[in-house]
This record gives structure tokens, sequence and C-alpha cells, in this order.
């Protein structure tokens, strides 16, 4: 792995996946930087794995760039995963009245937004980095979008097309990125146990695990933690959308 002793920052890793995701990177020689509002759970973790937690809003590029500063202090900036989110729940109308226009566009900024804000900055560190290995690399940048930017079901028209912007953006962010030996993918995952979930009731999950053809459950983290470590670790994965998500596609509700 080239990038070993190198830092990997990840957005949204106090928890869920983007934990599953920094303990993976730490267990394969990276020292994983955490940018979470959570403060408790993400200094704990940054912690346990020999890590650097820093308080960032993804929405916010001035944060993000506060961020990227606060890291860079210790090490060389080689991978990015982007994993913070939110997943409001609305219809276009309900009620007679219209999709709130503020909870449409809170998402895009989080999920769309904050998901360019760090890959950007991430991307402009990076550059200007020596390159490493046979290829010149300079970094990889691993984005989550969402089966529901194909499958988007009813109430999730804000979260679909925060998330489907994730994966236009993902092609056209790669070439950009090519000559300076910068990567970029993306990881559509379907049903997973992440927090959300997880606090539903055991026969609510296990309905939902259901619906996936194979295998019949919710996806482990650590799943999506293998598919974000191999991306890294795969030099010709390049401007890909990944679905992970057992070959599901989703109802319309």
């Amino acid at each position: 792995m080239i990038f070993n002793g190198d830092l990997a920052v990840v957005t949204g890793g106090a928890s869920g996946l983007g934990a599953a995701t920094a303990r993976a990177l730490a267990g394969a020689g990276m020292r994983p930087v955490i940018f979470d509002l959570s403060e408790g759970s993400g200094e704990k973790l940054a912690s346990e794995l020999n890590g650097l937690f820093c308080k960032v809003d993804v929405a916010d590029p001035d944060s993000v760039a506060k961020g990227f500063v606060q890291a860079g202090s210790a090490g060389t900036l080689r991978v990015l995963v982007n994993c913070a989110g939110i997943g409001p729940a609305a219809k276009t109308v309900s009620r007679g009245l219209a999709h709130d226009p503020a909870v449409f566009m809170r998402a895009l900024s989080v999920n769309l937004g904050g998901t360019f804000n760090c890959a950007s900055q991430a991307a402009a560190v990076m550059a200007a980095q020596d390159p490493k290995g046979a290829d010149q690399a300079r970094g990889v940048i691993v984005n989550t979008a969402s089966v529901a930017a194909f499958d988007g079901q009813i109430g999730q028209v804000a979260y679909a097309a925060s998330k489907g912007g994730i994966v236009g953006m993902t092609l056209p962010m790669a070439r950009d990125l090519a000559d300076k030996g910068i990567r970029v993918c993306t990881i559509a995952p379907g049903l997973f146990l992440t927090p959300l979930l997880h606090s539903l009731p055991p026969e609510a999950q296990e309905s939902l695990g259901k619906q996936v053809p194979y295998p019949s459950r919710l996806g482990d983290p650590a799943e999506f933690a293998a598919m974000a470590l191999h991306i890294v670790t795969n030099p010709m994965l390049n401007g890909e959308v990944i679905r992970l998500d057992g070959a599901i596609r989703m109802a319309p509700a």
C-alpha cells in the first residue's frame, strides 16, 4: 500500500459507515483524521486509532478549510473518504403543502455541497504534494452516494437529488484531477446497519434486510469500509460509481 503512514480524512467519521472506514484505514497503516461535529465520539475514536479529530461542518467551506489546516500539521494527506450526510424525508407535496425549500436546500448543502467542499479542498492539498509510486499517485477521493440516487423512494426527493449530484460529480472530477495523479470514485450503498437503522426494533431491521435479494440482510458498515479500502489500494479504479447493495432495487415505498 503506497500510502502507508499517511493521513486519511474521513468525514462523518465519528459513527456508522465513517467510523468503520476510519478503523479499516487505520488497520491498513494509515493515520485517520476524523471530520465530524460529534466531539465526544469523534475524539474517543481518534484516540483509539492513534488518529486526529477535527470539529468540522462540511457544509461550511471555511470550517472545512480550517480542518485541513489542522490535519496538515499531522502529516501528508493522501486519502479522503466522504461519509458525512443527512437524510430528510418529505414528499414534493404533502397535505396540500409544497416541500419546504429550506429542507431541500439543507440536504443539498450538507450532502452534495459538503462532499464538494471536502473533495475540492482535499484535492488542492493533494495536488501540491510529491507523487508516490510507479503511477505517480498523489491521492484518492472516495465519495458516498446512495442507491437513492438511482431508485429514490417516495419522500426522498431531497435526499435522492443530493446523492444524484454526487454520482454526477464523480466522472468529471476524476477527469479534472487525472493529470494531478488523484483518483475519484463513489460508493452507492444500499441498506446498511447505520445508527439510524440501529434505532429501529429488531423485527423492523429484519424486515428491511429481507428486501435485499442476496445476502438477505442489512449491510455491515465493515463491508462498506472494505470497499472504500479496496478503492484506495486498487490503482485502476477511477471515475466509477459502485453500487454496494446486495442487488436491491428500491421499490417506490
